[in-house]
């Protein structure tokens, strides 16, 4: 899951959705992030590990990763990713009762309000997220085939993601179908994994 996916899953409350974006920024064990960032928060990025770590091993997911070609099996989940984020979007009614406009501005506000908490990578980015709407950007068919294309200038190896948008769309409805699938095991998922965390039983995403 990209950033839309993640903000959405980890639900309404502030510390889950700021660590659900902190989630790619904040490396090694969270250990080391007590007395940095609330514990709330925190937990918001435990989230965000287990769901990317669940959907890995995930029968949808793994459909979707057997869909690209084998030169793009080492990306495929970058890809996946970036398409996960344009099917939220582009059903977006189907998922919240809130305009994905609004939603996308109380993001990029939490953002701007908690901006002493953000990693340095992600304090960069902010700023940019709200200039071009990214959020609500992935709405457009044509948007992660874009980006996927902009990232791969950015690898010192371009050749390992250029090209992998194009491939993508051309699964569109298989890939959409997964997408579906994985958002229906997640919500089974989640719940499970807040009540062993709650509980104080050792969670993935630790």
């Amino acid at each position: 899951m990209n950033f839309l996916a993640h903000v959405y899953l980890a639900g309404p409350g502030w510390a889950d959705r700021l660590g659900a974006m902190l989630g790619d920024f904040v490396k090694g064990p969270l250990a080391s992030s007590q007395g940095v960032l609330p514990q709330p928060v925190i937990d918001g990025i435990a989230l965000h590990r287990h769901i990317d770590s669940y959907l890995d091993a995930s029968p949808a997911f793994s459909r979707s990763r057997a869909r690209m070609s084998p030169q793009f099996r080492r990306v495929a989940g970058i890809a996946i990713d970036v398409f996960y984020d344009h099917f939220l979007a582009a059903n977006w009614s189907g998922f919240s009762d809130e305009p994905l406009e609004s939603y996308a501005r109380d993001v990029y506000d939490l953002l701007d309000e908690h901006a002493a908490l953000l990693p340095p990578r992600l304090e960069r980015l902010r700023h940019a997220m709200r200039a071009d709407d990214w959020l609500t950007s992935y709405r457009d068919r044509e948007t992660p085939a874009f980006v996927l294309d902009r990232m791969a200038r950015r690898l010192s190896r371009p050749e390992l993601l250029d090209g992998a948008g194009a491939e993508l769309i051309g699964h569109y409805g298989g890939l959409e179908k997964d997408f579906f699938d994985a958002m229906a095991e997640l919500a089974v998922e989640i719940p499970v994994w807040r009540a062993r965390r709650a509980s104080g039983t050792p969670t993935v995403g630790s």
